[in-house]
C-alpha cells in the first residue's frame, strides 16, 4: 500500500467511525450523558480509567459508577461524606476495586480543590510546559499526592516509567479534539489538537504495524510517540483523528484480509 492509498484508507475509516453512532457503545457515552462541563470531566476520567477489555462491560461498569455517585459526579467528588465514600467500597470492575474508586474520587477532589477542575489543571500545566508528556507526568504526580492506597497507582499510567498512557491520552482526545462530528467534546481549547498523542493499545498498535505506521514491537511511550509522528505526516494539525481509523480497521477485520 503506497502513501496515497494509506491516506485514503485512513480518511475513509475516519469518516466511517467519527460519527454520532460511535458514541452509544463506547465509553465516551458516559460523559456524553451529562451537560455540565465538570460532570463530563469527572465522568470521563472514571470511564477512561476502567477502559480496557470489552467495551460493553466497560460502559456497563462505568454507568454503575455514576449510580454510586447519584448521577452527580462532580458534586459527589466535591462533597461526598465519609459515609458516602465508604459506600464505594462495594464497587468492583475487574482489578479496579472499591478502594481504588474511593482513592480516585479523593484524587480528583484534590485536583478540583487546588486547581479549580481537571480541565483547568491540564490547560494550565500545558500552558506552562507546552508539552503533553510533561503535563501527563505532572498530572499523575499531583493526582497521587494525597493519601491513597498504593493499589490504585496501577490504574493511572506512569509516563516516567515509559508507559503508553493509553487511557490518559484517550481522555485528552475526548476533551481537546473538536470538529463538527459531535463525538469528542473540544472543551479544553487552549491545548492544540496537534499536541495530542494517539491512545495506543494492543489493537491500535497491531493495526499501526499492519499499516506500516509503527515499527517498534513494544506498546510503550516510545511507540506512542512513533505512531503519532507517523500520523502527523497525514494531518499535522489533528493527528489523533486517526484513532477512529485504527479502531475502525480493527472492527472491519483489516488484519484478517
Amino acid at each position: 500500500m503506497n502513501r496515497e492509498e494509506l491516506h485514503n484508507l485512513l480518511e475513509h475509516l475516519h469518516d466511517k467511525y467519527n460519527r454520532p453512532e460511535f458514541i452509544e457503545p463506547d465509553p465516551i457515552s458516559i460523559p456524553h450523558s451529562f451537560s455540565d462541563r465538570h460532570d463530563k470531566e469527572v465522568a470521563g476520567f472514571l470511564a477512561a480509567a476502567i477502559a480496557w477489555g470489552n467495551r460493553k462491560a466497560i460502559v456497563k461498569s462505568a454507568r454503575r459508577m455514576m449510580q454510586y455517585m447519584d448521577n452527580s459526579p462532580a458534586d459527589f467528588v466535591r462533597n461526598a461524606s465519609p459515609a458516602e465514600l465508604r459506600h464505594l467500597q462495594s464497587y468492583v470492575h475487574r482489578t479496579f476495586n472499591g478502594q481504588d474508586f474511593t482513592d480516585f474520587v479523593l484524587g480528583m477532589r484534590h485536583i478540583i480543590t487546588q486547581h479549580g477542575g481537571i480541565g483547568e489543571f491540564f490547560e494550565s500545566r500545558y500552558a506552562t510546559t507546552g508539552d503533553i508528556a510533561t503535563t501527563l507526568s505532572e498530572f499523575r504526580r499531583e493526582f497521587l499526592s494525597c493519601e491513597h492506597n498504593p493499589h490504585c497507582e496501577k490504574h493511572i499510567s506512569s509516563i516516567d516509567k515509559g508507559a503508553a498512557c493509553k487511557r490518559l491520552n484517550m481522555y485528552l482526545r475526548w476533551f481537546v479534539r473538536r470538529d463538527d462530528r459531535g463525538v469528542d467534546f473540544g472543551l479544553w481549547r487552549s491545548i492544540p489538537m496537534s499536541a495530542l498523542y494517539l491512545p495506543l493499545d494492543v489493537h491500535t498498535g497491531n493495526m499501526g504495524r499492519a499499516l506500516g505506521l509503527l515499527q517498534r514491537k513494544q506498546n510503550d511511550w516510545k511507540a506512542t510517540a512513533e505512531i503519532t509522528a507517523a500520523l502527523r505526516n497525514f494531518d499535522p494539525s489533528d493527528p489523533v483523528r486517526y484513532d477512529y481509523s485504527l479502531f475502525g480497521a480493527g472492527i472491519d477485520g483489516f488484519l484478517k484480509q
